[in-house]
């Protein structure tokens, strides 16, 4: 038994029932000897046999019992990595320190992003475990900018891949143009450059070139075979070092005389121009590389250094990380707001294209959100700091990307696989095309030797581990760019499967802010009476229609009493008492439902429906005393979004809670044929996934608390940016803008991504599949080789940076973007 120990920070025990439940927890699992919990502490220290369970299993099982661990997130900058088999074994390397919960690696960005147990396991061990592998972790202690420090360490290793081309170049050129002349011009050329000394002026060319150049690839094989794995490394090392090892002996042979047993054939500047190729590829794929993360820069680019505070009337530049919530600051015409914060004085236009992908100004006055970033067109504006730092929206849109680019999307499950034993294949089928060629073909030695090289240097598993994730680096940047924020890759790939889309009504189709349009009283009622008692019993409501009854009854100038009492009914309306009387307010069902009879006013509320109206009925002291007709405006985009949605082949769906005659008009106006009406917050992720039922890969859109249920159900969860916290925190992909255009980039996005995924693995696997066999059947030259195998990975990230320019959407409508903190209850 291996015994280890470890102590695990615990949340959420608050008694001793709470320490005997979570020992009680530990101790029950498989493979743990003893478990110890002190609740003053509040850590638990276990002995377990790693060969029976891990951290991560016994961070679940506490999770299962309905506490926690506390955790914590690192990210770390890898050098090192060249494919996909590099990715693995950075992702084997971080989880082996003891309290590693959780590693995330991807090969396009060069992170991994660990999820550990703080006390546990440290920084300095989680880079102690990379460089065992054989890779590197950037060093950011100290750094004021961790992502200007990262920056500068990956361009200096970009430079120092184009310093050792030009050196390689150096030495190659000459020495490929001299060979290779030899052999293409023999009997042209005087009889002095077919002298055999030539092999020494071509040894000491090759020798720089094998050696610096090589050194690289030598060393990063040493150490993935010292730890049992074989990458990249192996391949480039193994084909220049018996290229060039091979040419050695050729040369001793004519220095010592039995040149006529070995023959004078070198091979140098093949070791040459397959170091120098590669490592060419590897340089233009790392500025390639580079590319793939230009929103993210931009986005980061996008707060300025400083901001300009007002205190006690006096203006102050200070740096923007001084800058505290609550003060007061000064946005010229023509700064970028440098933090989240709401107008308190002036009146200007507001250009968010940067977040939310929409070209029109947006006009801000008191009381209005302005998010950091964006930039003030007009006037002066003095603005309260309401988030700062990683609060703000900026931060929390980079966080995200950030986060959804570490993810792996499904299809790249595939290619791990492949590229996990591609590696020991290549091998085996290089040792095969030797002994083949040698003992069958009986082609000799060198030949045979050559067309075992060419097979090792063709077959790198590069562009298949770049394919999938630098198409998802560039699409979630463009999302970015566009307003929007995929949450993690899963999500971009899936939305492009999606074949109906559920579409909440209020705030997703019309602009979720009703005004009444009609008040209808019954006989012997006041119509300002009516909409008093309306509006009194409203005033306890945070619903968006009592809220615009009591926006209207203080239009008019009536006077509203106290409320004496209130109770919410959740979406289906409310009860209260208002100067001594029960009032009533809610749909025609409800109100029917509490044995009400609406005889006089049905006509009314048959025709207030009729005309996409919102008919809200007013009890009291149990007799219905008139109806509100309440309006919702339909947002100018709906309808050119829900047409192409439509040209995708997808189907949309609307979901409200309103009266099926108001749900049918709107419906009717931006062309929806599928309504499902009346419907209680409970039921939307019923009807979710109901529309799953046949295997549909459905999408749900929607602003509301009531939406995250529904939200969190369907197959691709689709917030609406102006909507809830809740609602995006439930949701797969989030729109920064208010517009249902928002959902046809997502999915288009999604599409483009995905096509560039596919003709990615493409040309990565048919690369393969062609070139492995034409190298063992030797017709491919070890030099050639090189060439292609460095060059597809290049092609693979640049096939993914033409996404940056896919046209995804020419609409651009104009949203007025807040973000609401209320809650929108009810449907």
């Amino acid at each position: 038994m291996a015994i280890q120990q470890i102590k695990l920070p615990i949340t959420g025990m608050t008694c001793a029932a709470c320490e005997k439940n979570v020992n009680r927890a530990l101790n029950k699992a498989d493979g743990v000897s003893e478990a110890m919990v002190n609740l003053a502490t509040e850590n638990a220290t276990v002995s377990y046999d790693k060969s029976m369970t891990s951290p991560q299993q016994l961070f679940e099982r506490v999770e299962k019992f309905g506490y926690g661990v506390a955790t914590a997130s690192i990210e770390l900058p890898i050098t090192g990595m060249t494919c996909a088999t590099c990715e693995k074994n950075v992702n084997r390397a971080l989880r082996k320190p003891k309290g590693v919960l959780d590693v995330a690696v991807n090969l396009a960005t060069e992170k991994a992003r660990v999820t550990y147990i703080p006390g546990v396991v440290r920084r300095a061990d989680l880079v102690t475990a990379v460089e065992k592998f054989g890779y590197g972790v950037i060093d950011t202690a100290g750094m004021d900018d961790i992502d200007d420090a990262e920056r500068q360490a990956r361009q200096a290793e970009i430079d120092r891949q184009r310093n050792l081309v030009i050196f390689g170049a150096i030495f190659t050129i000459p020495l490929f143009l001299v060979s290779m002349g030899r052999h293409l011009l023999m009997g042209f050329l005087p009889p002095i450059f077919m002298a055999d000394w030539w092999i020494y002026v071509f040894a000491i060319l090759a020798t720089p070139v094998q050696f610096v150049l090589g050194k690289q690839y030598t060393v990063g094989a040493y150490k993935s075979l010292r730890n049992g794995i074989a990458n990249m490394d192996v391949l480039v090392a193994m084909g220049s070092s018996a290229a060039y090892l091979y040419s050695l002996v050729i040369m001793f042979g004519v220095l010592f005389g039995f040149s006529d047993t070995l023959g004078t054939g070198d091979y140098f500047e093949s070791a040459a121009v397959i170091l120098t190729l590669i490592t060419l590829g590897k340089w233009l794929e790392a500025r390639a590389k580079g590319q793939t993360s230009e929103a993210i820069k931009k986005l980061m680019n996008l707060t300025p250094d400083t901001a300009t505070l007002l205190r006690d009337g006096d203006e102050l530049e200070v740096k923007l990380s001084e800058v505290l919530l609550g003060d007061s600051l000064i946005v010229r015409p023509g700064e970028r707001v440098p933090v989240d914060g709401i107008v308190q004085e002036g009146r200007s236009a507001i250009d968010e294209s940067m977040l939310t992908g929409e070209s029109m100004p947006v006009n801000k006055t008191l009381g209005d959100t302005v998010i950091g970033g964006t930039i003030n067109k007009q006037g002066r504006l003095i603005i309260e700091a309401t988030r700062i730092g990683n609060e703000t929206a900026l931060a929390q849109i980079i966080r995200l990307v950030e986060q959804a680019q570490l993810s792996k999307a499904p299809i790249q499950r595939v290619a791990d696989q492949i590229s996990g034993i591609f590696v020991p294949i290549v091998l085996v089928l290089a040792t095969l095309t030797f002994l083949g060629w040698y003992f069958v073909g009986d082609i000799g030695f060198t030949q045979s030797m050559l067309n075992a090289i060419a097979v090792l240097v063709i077959a790198c598993p590069c562009a298949l581990g770049l394919a999938t994730p630098t198409a998802i680096m560039v699409g979630t940047g463009r999302g970015a760019e566009m307003g929007v924020l995929f949450k993690n890759s899963e999500s971009l790939e899936r939305a492009h499967k999606i074949k109906k889309i559920v579409l909440d009504k209020t705030g997703t189709v019309t602009q979720g802010e009703p005004s009444v349009t009609d008040i209808v009283p019954s006989d012997g009622i006041e119509e300002n009476t009516l909409l008093t008692y309306a509006a009194v019993a409203e005033r306890g409501s945070e619903h968006p229609l009592g809220r615009a009854i009591v926006d209207k009854a203080r239009e008019l100038g009536c006077v509203l009493s106290e409320l004496q009492d209130f109770e919410a009914i959740s979406g289906r309306g409310i009860k209260a008492t208002v100067n001594d009387k029960t009032v009533l307010i809610g749909s025609p069902r409800f109100i029917a439902e509490q044995s009400v009879a609406l005889d006089g006013l049905r006509t009314d509320i048959d025709r207030l429906q009729a005309n996409a109206r919102t008919a809200v009925v007013v009890v009291i002291d149990g007799v219905a005393s008139g109806v509100i007709g309440m309006a919702d405006a339909v947002k100018p985009s709906s309808a050119d979004a829900i047409a192409q949605l439509k040209q995708l082949s997808i189907d949309p769906v609307m979901l409200t809670g309103d009266n099926q005659q108001t749900a049918d008009a709107i419906a009717r106006d931006v062309g929806i044929g599928l309504v499902y009406a009346e419907v209680l917050p409970a039921q939307k992720s019923e009807i979710v996934e109901s529309l799953q039922s046949n295997g549909t890969v459905v999408g749900m859109v929607g602003d509301g608390i009531n939406d995250a249920p529904a939200l969190a159900q369907a197959d691709v969860g689709i917030a609406i940016g102006t909507g809830t916290d809740i609602a995006m925190e439930a949701s797969d992909v989030t729109l920064m803008s208010g517009d249902l255009l928002g959902t046809v980039r997502a999915i288009k996005l999604s599409k483009a991504t995905m096509k560039t995924i596919y003709q990615n693995l493409f040309w990565a696997f048919i690369y393969n599949i062609i070139l492995i066999p034409v190298a063992m059947m030797g017709l491919l030259i070890p030099m050639f080789a090189a060439a292609a195998m460095a060059f597809s990975s290049f092609f693979v990230v640049t096939n993914s940076l033409r996404l940056r320019n896919a046209k995804i959407d020419d609409t651009k409508v104009s949203p007025n973007l807040q973000f609401r903190q209320s809650p929108a209850v009810g449907d």
